[in-house]
């Protein structure tokens, strides 16, 4: 399983928990104008995550992920806001990967991963702290509530990469990279935006 670790190592190196605007979360110290400000621009990048599903040909998922992107509004809707089309450049830039990563099957597959293998440890600690540092409606929690458990999509996926030819191994691994990287730096566009 040594593409495992070759994509793990990836995520390591922008791991979402350990970002700035995500340790502020957890932590209580982001506004409500923030937490609303990546309702409306992260929820552009959510409305994608079907098509990646669609793309590997997962039709039970992809109609699970559908569903969730009327979660996310709900959160967006807790929060007196709606999801927009991305403002900010680098979640804008995080749209414009995702929409062309989940268009082929090998970087959809490593695309996916990147987001999916964290999901459940990043959707715990933004609920965690939703709950205990903000007074909101119980609309914004069933997203990250949802997602706080591991559906064992992160396992569906590297089952699916390892039915790969091998030489497909390579272009699974920078997906997931390019990935990650776009998630990191949607979050720092955020970060910059709304508490610098």
């Amino acid at each position: 399983m040594d593409f495992k670790q070759a994509l793990d190592s990836k995520i390591a190196d922008h791991n979402l928990l350990d970002h700035p605007f995500y340790q502020a979360w957890s932590a209580g110290e982001l506004s409500l104008d923030t937490l609303r400000s990546y309702a409306r621009e992260y929820g552009a990048f959510i409305s994608t995550i079907p098509q990646g599903w669609e793309t590997i040909d997962d039709v039970e998922i992809a109609a699970e992920e559908t569903e969730h992107i009327d979660l996310w509004a709900d959160f967006a809707m807790g929060l007196d806001t709606t999801v927009s089309e991305a403002q900010i450049p680098q979640v804008k830039a995080l749209f414009k990967t995702a929409n062309e990563l989940f268009s082929e099957p090998a970087t959809a597959l490593g695309a996916l991963y990147a987001f999916e293998a964290q999901q459940p440890a990043t959707a715990q600690s933004k609920l965690e702290g939703l709950k205990t540092f903000y007074q909101l409606p119980k609309t914004v929690e069933p997203y990250f509530e949802t997602h706080s458990h591991n559906e064992h999509e992160a396992e569906i996926l590297l089952e699916r990469i390892a039915e790969l030819p091998s030489e497909s191994h390579t272009t699974v691994v920078e997906a997931c990279e390019q990935m990650s990287v776009a998630l990191w730096n949607a979050l720092t566009g955020i970060h910059d935006a709304e508490c610098a």
